[in-house]
């Protein structure tokens, strides 16, 4: 993630201040922290792509690699757990590259005194996430830190894949005219962990979507390899991710409300608790940009796939200034769809 030099806002006080939950939560805080401390630190040729993913160049092709870590509370929820949880993740940031995933590794945290018993189903079913994506946790380390001191377990994942030649899918290449596609409901992981959260458990059947995308992204990147960008909307939801993209492309963006499919029990359960499903993660779904006239096929393609069966195109890439993202919303009127503002859900992965 990278913010624009128009909506830069105060340096932080790295001499004074603390990490806060917003630093967590996908919006601008969280964006500011990976620019000022991380990116500073580690500035490099890989870094500065300002993807979910490095790709870098080796005989035969391009690989990608990608990294992340996982928090997630409850380490259990409707559809899946922390251990499924990591291997889709990881594998979904290397595929939106348009890469094949090849292997992961996967290093856990452990708190003093966590069951074995819950330790064992975690590692069980990350397997069994392994085993049906295809793609093999090759690797790991396992620490173990004081009770109190990890909050159960934590998990870090990294992946790599290669990159089919002639694919060249980054957060940069929107341009105006293009449309913007999704490939599915939005908020549904959000709602599933919230559901089973202390203080705000509530009757939903909403499921996570968690689900390993690289077999969806297989599919379109071979009948469409002209898709500019692919991208999955997880911390911050699809208005975040939207506004990261249209920064790296230097683009404005026109959604249409009435196209974005959300489930009646998401927006239920968002009315009731005040949050906008725009800004709730997902861990199952996908965002396409490409050119108009290959956004019918592309539509089509993803449909044809059980994990784009609900796909719809939602906006288009505008031109001109200034350079939003803003929805038509149902009713007629129009607004700005903007970054997250402190942090909705913490811990939401």
């Amino acid at each position: 993630m990278t913010l624009s030099r128009r909506i830069r806002p105060r340096p932080l006080d790295i001499e004074h201040a603390r990490v806060d939950l917003s630093h967590g939560g996908g919006g601008r805080a969280m964006v500011q922290l990976v620019d000022e401390i991380f990116r500073d630190a580690f500035d490099n040729e890989f870094l500065r792509q300002n993807n979910d993913q490095a790709c870098f160049e080796v005989a035969g092709g391009r690989m990608v690699m990608s990294t992340d870590g996982y928090v997630i509370r409850p380490l259990f929820f409707p559809g899946g757990d922390i251990g499924s949880l990591a291997v889709h993740g990881t594998i979904n940031d290397v595929a939106m590259a348009g890469a094949r995933p090849i292997a992961l590794s996967a290093a856990f945290i452990i708190e003093e005194g966590f069951p074995l018993a819950d330790l064992k189903r975690i590692a069980d079913s990350m397997a069994q996430a392994s085993r049906d994506a295809g793609v093999p946790i090759a690797t790991g380390d396992t620490k173990v830190v004081e009770r109190g001191k990890g909050d159960g377990v934590y998990i870090a994942t990294t992946g790599i894949g290669l990159v089919p030649p002639g694919i060249t899918i980054s957060g940069d290449q929107a341009r105006p005219g293009d449309v913007i596609l999704v490939s599915g409901t939005m908020g549904d992981h959000g709602v599933a962990v919230m559901s089973k959260r202390e203080n705000l458990e509530f009757d939903t059947d909403i499921l996570s979507d968690s689900a390993a995308l690289h077999t969806l992204v297989a599919r379109m990147v071979g009948a469409v390899p002209g898709v500019r960008v692919l991208r999955d909307p997880t911390r911050g939801g699809l208005s975040a991710t939207l506004n990261e993209i249209a920064v790296q492309s230097d683009v404005g963006m026109e959604l249409e409300e009435a196209s974005i499919p959300v489930r009646p029990a998401v927006m239920g359960a968002c009315e009731l608790l005040g949050l906008d499903p725009l800004h709730v993660a997902n861990e199952g779904k996908l965002i396409a940009i490409c050119p108009p006239e290959d956004a019918a096929h592309l539509l089509e393609v993803m449909r044809a796939h059980p994990l784009g069966a609900e796909a719809a195109i939602i906006g288009v890439c505008t031109g001109g200034e200034p350079k939003f993202v803003t929805m038509r919303t149902k009713i007629g009127g129009r607004r700005v769809v903007d970054w997250l503002t402190g942090d909705q859900l913490p811990r939401i992965c």
